[in-house]
């Protein structure tokens, strides 16, 4: 028997889908037996292809010629929205490209249903834009025209700090006040809920969420911050110059740390920049583990 419903988590970062099966929640295999996708879109310029997940990830790193597309769920309630962006020779909007990975999301639900799957049920943060009402319900909105463009005809949605909170309420006893934190690739949430046996049979929720507050550092600050800290000095970092005048230039270094702008540091130019780094430098040792790096295109693997 097909899933009524199918629930999608459309993360920043990363993206979930799940399905009740014998009346519990069970997530569905994304990508291989993996049940998190990277929400990750690669348009693939040499065999004209679009993949989504690890693989175009997978084809960033490996310098493959295309564009690749990511946090496109920051793009939902900003003026970004309504824009196009061009992939090759054409132009397609950023709200499509969305579409195009929640058609993913959905072909995976389905594969695994054995079936079409028209109800879905969309997880949202309690704010999309801080302390914008009317940026939030746009952003909202936008999120649902582009799962109904994929054929979803039955759309709700479920403010992502309740889902969490869901979960542990199936085992508590009694009324208790739950601090649910979600912790995400680019922003963090810190939410106060209350739950209760009697409470989890409501359908609205939103009066239960009697705080929130989101912060938009996450996961991949952390990583750029620990990278920057610990490990670029051992590049040659901070380090000075032979005439002890100034230090290193710090561009090549905080790209290296930073996931998105690595492949930058994959041009003629800037191994040229490097060499004469290098040339300047004290510890020219340091400098050569970092050139090392960059000739191996290690950069991504190490970040």
């Amino acid at each position: 028997m097909h899933p009524a419903f199918g629930g999608i988590d459309f993360g920043t970062s990363n993206s979930t889908v799940g399905v009740i099966r014998n009346g519990r929640a069970q997530l569905v295999a994304l990508e291989g037996e993996q049940p998190t996708l990277p929400s990750a879109v690669f348009f693939n310029f040499e065999d004209g292809h679009t993949y989504f997940g690890r693989r175009a990830i997978a084809d960033y790193t490996d310098s493959v010629e295309g564009r690749l597309m990511r946090s496109l769920k920051s793009v939902l309630g900003s003026s970004l929205a309504n824009e196009k962006t061009r992939i090759k020779a054409r132009l397609i909007g950023f709200t499509d490209i969305i579409g195009l990975f929640i058609s993913h999301l959905k072909k995976r639900l389905e594969e695994d249903a054995g079936g079409p799957v028209e109800r879905v049920v969309l997880g949202r943060p309690v704010q999309f834009v801080d302390d914008d009402a009317d940026a939030d319900a746009k952003a909202q909105s936008e999120l649902e025209k582009a799962a109904r463009a994929q054929g979803f005809k039955h759309i709700a949605f479920q403010f992502e700090p309740i889902a969490a909170a869901l979960d542990y309420e199936q085992n508590v006893a009694r009324e208790e006040l739950a601090l649910i934190v979600d912790m995400g690739g680019g922003t963090s949430d810190f939410s106060i809920v209350r739950v209760s046996p009697e409470r989890a049979r409501s359908d609205d929720r939103k009066g239960d969420i009697l705080a929130n507050r989101g912060i938009h550092i996450g996961g991949t600050d952390f990583d750029r911050l620990l990278s920057t800290a610990h490990i670029m000095p051992e590049l040659g970092y901070l380090t000075p110059t032979k005439d002890g005048k100034r230090n290193l230039p710090a561009s090549y270094f905080i790209d290296l740390a930073t996931w998105q702008r690595i492949n930058l540091i994959y041009t003629a130019k800037a191994m040229s920049d490097l060499k004469q780094i290098r040339f300047e430098a004290e510890r020219a040792d340091l400098v050569d583990r970092f050139i090392h790096i960059v000739e191996h295109r290690y950069g991504h693997a190490m970040a």
